[in-house]
């Protein structure tokens, strides 16, 4: 049987070009780079190269990139390094209700520690208002944390205003932009944010890799302690292999090719949407229209079909899909994300939704047979 994989909102199968980099390093680039010797010095070279290729790639500087394990230690070294740091200033953070419980999880341990958590409700389509965070902020906001791109639904926050607002704040301004990187063009000068955090796996890069743009303004307390690695901001071993695997997942996705990846995920969903349309099968969107949202993210409520049925027989059909995040696939919790957009926890579609993620690797004929797979899996259920 042929599987066909539909969950790159998950994870991202890692293109050849990042095979071959990686495979070479692995095979010859074993110095450390904190070494003084000549392989010490040769991975510290590559180590530059691949800080300047990811620091132009979202339009930083060199030094204001920071390697981390990926999008968890990103988001947690962005938030707790600021309440840490700033925390004398005041300890109110502003988030939203749809985060990745990466952010989430680590605001909830900061409340143990005296913080103050506004969480901003989104509307229908998932989204929050520059003038929601305008509202929310107070003399002693310190952080404000909000993605760039849902990881469930697809929806796209307006970063930019939001940084306009932030301008003359003291809040430092988070964005958790792991989901939208891979897809969408990025420039933290004008979308205005202090701290981005990015995880290499979802762009068909290598898992346990990503990096922390910081802004040169911003000053954090260390997360992670020990040597002097990362200009003393995050001590360990750089891991080169992956950095390197990293590197070159970012030089595949020059500004042509991501507009060119980009028009075609955004038809892949398109002919799914029509194929279900048109097969009868009884469905509705979740979040954002198609067009609005991240190209590579289709969130549907297959009505009366319950989620985890779904699921089992589109596997046995070899078609890989989610009903949510990854990080919560094994919990039996409904999804805060839908939650939020919906507002009633116990309406059906909190537990009849899939979530189905385009890649590199789909083609418009296995869209069609995914079409074709629900359908029989609804009419099956439904009779």
């Amino acid at each position: 049987m042929t599987h066909y994989y539909f969950d790159n909102a998950a994870t991202t199968p890692m293109s050849s070009t990042v095979v071959t980099a990686m495979s070479q390093a692995l095979a010859t680039d074993f110095g450390n780079a904190s070494s003084t010797h000549y392989f010490g010095r040769l991975s510290h070279h590559l180590l530059d190269d691949s800080r300047r290729v990811i620091a132009n790639s979202i339009h930083a500087q060199t030094d204001e990139i920071i390697f981390t394990s990926g999008g968890t230690e990103g988001d947690n070294t962005a938030i707790l390094g600021t309440a840490l740091t700033y925390g004398k200033n005041g300890k109110h953070i502003i988030t939203t209700q749809i985060e990745h419980p990466a952010v989430l999880k680590t605001m909830q341990f900061l409340t143990t520690l005296g913080y103050e958590i506004t969480y901003l409700p989104v509307n229908k389509q998932g989204l929050v208002t520059a003038q929601q965070v305008k509202a929310a902020l107070r003399p002693d906001t310190i952080l404000v944390s909000i993605m760039t791109g849902n990881n469930e639904i697809g929806s796209i926050e307006p970063i930019a205003k939001i940084g306009a607002v932030l301008k003359n704040h003291q809040a430092i301004f988070h964005t958790d932009a792991v989901q939208a990187y891979g897809i969408l063009d990025i420039d933290v000068q004008q979308m205005g944010v202090d701290l981005l955090s990015i995880s290499g796996h979802k762009l068909h890069g290598p898992k346990g890799i990503g990096f922390l743009y910081m802004n040169e303004k911003v000053n954090l307390e260390p997360f992670m302690h020990g040597g002097e690695q990362e200009h003393l901001r995050r001590a360990g071993t750089e891991n080169i292999p992956s950095i390197i695997g990293l590197a070159q997942a970012v030089k595949d996705l020059t500004p042509v090719n991501k507009k060119a990846k980009r028009e075609k995920l955004q038809n892949l969903k398109q002919i799914l949407l029509t194929d279900l349309t048109a097969s009868g099968v009884d469905f509705a969107i979740n979040g954002p229209e198609p067009e609005q949202a991240l190209p590579h993210v289709l969130n549907i409520w297959l009505k009366g079909v319950p989620s985890n049925l779904a699921l089992t027989n589109l596997d046995l059909k070899g078609f890989a899909v989610s009903a949510g995040s990854a990080c919560t696939a094994g919990s039996l919790e409904p999804s805060h994300v839908l939650i939020a957009i919906i507002g009633d926890e116990k309406a059906p579609q909190i537990s009849e939704s899939l979530r189905i993620s385009f890649g590199d690797q789909n083609t418009v004929e296995s869209v069609h047979l995914l079409a074709q797979a629900i359908a029989e899996v609804a009419r099956d259920y439904l009779g």
